[in-house]
């Protein structure tokens, strides 16, 4: 979709709908929303995904790039030689290529996990944030047989184990979402104490509700600020056991977080994280971003591809059937605006999400509820004459088939139509 096109698409559906979403006081984040890519660290810890080669992964890296995503998170280095690898190519390229994301790796609190991140800063001449993680929850606590005073004391080793050795410190403790007040408080407090300026916040096994997430950053927030230390970066990282990981990311933005994490398609442990497509997507939609995001559709496809995760046809954005319709009614609808001339106006009427703005598009099919419409504007799009008789032959074939007709099949009646005069 060309330019101008887009912007139609932003500035028109005013004139076109009453958006009950503007009514009351609409909220505005007071800072930049910025996002952190998990997909070749959490996403590769899906049970059924495939780990990537080196080049499948540098090709992600820079659809991470295109689509103005600031951070990314790229592996995990306690995992093996062949991870260790894997983000050694990636840190190269990133400066090789002089991209603009900031790179950052999944670390235990274990100096034989931080130690080669050292290395790899020392190599590339780049700030490399170590994310280290620890598990505060009452029931990891109880299983694993740590008091707070243990997890204090691990805190303090990683945190200034790092920090002495040139590391910018994300602190992230699992299970952020069942964890006490007061564990959070302290073990934040120390961490920042310490010399690390971005915690994470993490609804490990998708517990969370978007009031329970607002709540828990109201929380946060108050520890923060506490501290005196300026500046320091809040994160967000959920899962979608619940199916609530996008509404819960969207009620951390509300409730102060600086930066979302997530994965393509929202893969991940378990049922997954937070879809990456979708925060985007609905970032995008509130004007809580304006990142150029026509290159969407091509990261979901490729991260699809290289991860042998399939998309489910009705996947929302990106799905196949997302902006397909061989619906009479809708697809009249469609078809009339499209008439208008303006592709902002067919991506409106019977789509919340505009095609366009995403890199994807309107798609009219024939099928057993489709009408004589559907069948003379697909016919139209292929500069095939809308002959009557070929229009209730294809509908006659539509109406007799269960499912709807692939491009093909309605050839062969075209072909059969031809040859039969």
């Amino acid at each position: 979709m060309r330019t101008e096109q887009v912007m139609k698409s932003i500035s028109k559906p005013r004139q076109w709908t009453y958006d009950w979403n503007e009514r009351g006081t609409r909220f505005q984040p007071a800072r930049p929303v910025q996002f952190d890519d998990e997909t070749l660290r959490d996403g590769l810890q899906s049970p059924s995904v495939r780990n990537p080669d080196i080049d499948e992964k540098i090709q992600i890296l820079r659809l991470m790039e295109r689509l103005g995503i600031q951070r990314v998170d790229l592996g995990l280095p306690g995992a093996g030689p062949r991870h260790l690898e894997h983000i050694d190519a990636m840190l190269s390229i990133i400066v090789e290529e002089k991209l603009a994301i900031r790179p950052g790796c999944a670390v235990r609190t274990l100096e034989g996990d931080i130690a080669p991140l050292i290395d790899l800063q020392q190599k590339h001449g780049l700030p490399i944030q170590a994310s280290m993680f620890l598990g505060t929850s009452p029931i990891r606590k109880f299983v694993e047989g740590w008091t707070t005073g243990r997890l204090l004391e691990t805190c303090e080793k990683a945190v200034t184990f790092a920090v002495t050795n040139g590391l910018p410190v994300m602190f992230v403790t699992e299970d952020t979402t069942r964890s006490s007040p007061a564990d959070i408080k302290a073990i934040y407090t120390r961490a920042i104490e310490l010399g690390a300026r971005s915690i994470c916040v993490a609804d490990t096994v998708g517990h969370a509700t978007p009031h329970g997430v607002r709540q828990l950053l109201k929380h946060v927030r108050k520890v923060v600020d506490a501290t005196g230390v300026p500046d320091v970066i809040i994160n967000w990282h959920g899962h979608k056991d619940r199916g609530l990981s996008v509404a819960n990311s969207l009620a951390a933005i509300e409730g102060g977080a600086d930066v979302i994490h997530g994965a393509a398609l929202g893969v991940g442990e378990r049922s997954g994280n937070t879809p990456m497509d979708l925060l985007l997507v609905n970032a995008r939609l509130l004007g809580w971003i304006e990142n150029d995001l026509s290159a969407l559709a091509e990261y979901c496809r490729v991260c699809s591809k290289y991860l042998d995760v399939p998309i489910p046809r009705n996947y929302p954005v990106m799905g196949a059937d997302a902006f397909e319709t061989a619906t009479g009614v809708h697809a009249a609808a469609i078809i009339k605006a499209f008439k208008k001339g303006d592709p902002a106006l067919a991506d409106r009427v019977y789509s919340g999400v505009p095609a366009g703005q995403f890199g994807l598009e309107q798609r009219i099919r024939v099928g057993h509820m489709s009408g004589r419409s559907n069948v003379i504007y697909w016919l139209e799009k292929r500069n095939i004459v809308p002959e009557s008789s070929l229009v209730e032959r294809i509908l006659g074939a539509a109406k007799e088939s269960a499912t709807l007709l692939e491009d093909d099949q309605i050839m062969r009646v075209v072909r059969n139509h031809v040859s039969s005069e």
